[in-house]
């Protein structure tokens, strides 16, 4: 749960409007690619669609490679309660990404349809957040 995610750490929240489609499978790809930093850092990545939990079982595998969750949205409740609808088609959730500190406070959000900045944007949120809260 994110609840349990935050205990460890930031979360970084990706919003990604459909598994399997072209930007979507960037996307999951430079978040896998990442994943590694993103754990040293002490940050979980979720990822979350509307896609049906079978797809995204699939998804997870192929494209994310393993390394993060990705969570159904089948009811686009959680998009809704983080404003990531896709305007023009409200049943998908816009590319949005967030960094959530363990407070549960939004500290960085970013949206674009296009996937490239999402993985660098949300790991430099998350240095500067490390930065400020280093244990002396």
């Amino acid at each position: 749960s994110l609840a349990d995610a935050l205990k460890k750490g930031p979360v970084v929240l990706y919003f990604y409007p459909a598994a399997f489609t072209p930007g979507c499978n960037i996307e999951a790809h430079k978040f896998a690619e990442a994943a590694d930093q993103f754990k040293a850092l002490g940050a979980t990545v979720v990822g979350v669609s509307h896609d049906p939990i079978a797809k995204l079982d699939e998804f997870s595998v192929q494209k994310c490679e393993n390394k993060f969750p990705v969570a159904s949205d089948g009811n686009g409740s959680i998009m809704k309660s983080y404003d990531s609808v896709l305007a023009d088609h409200p049943e998908y959730a816009n590319r949005t990404s967030y960094v959530i500190a363990p407070t549960g406070q939004i500290i960085y959000s970013y949206t674009a349809m296009k996937p490239d900045q999402h993985v660098e944007n949300t790991m430099a949120a998350v240095r500067k957040w490390q930065e400020s809260h280093k244990k002396t």
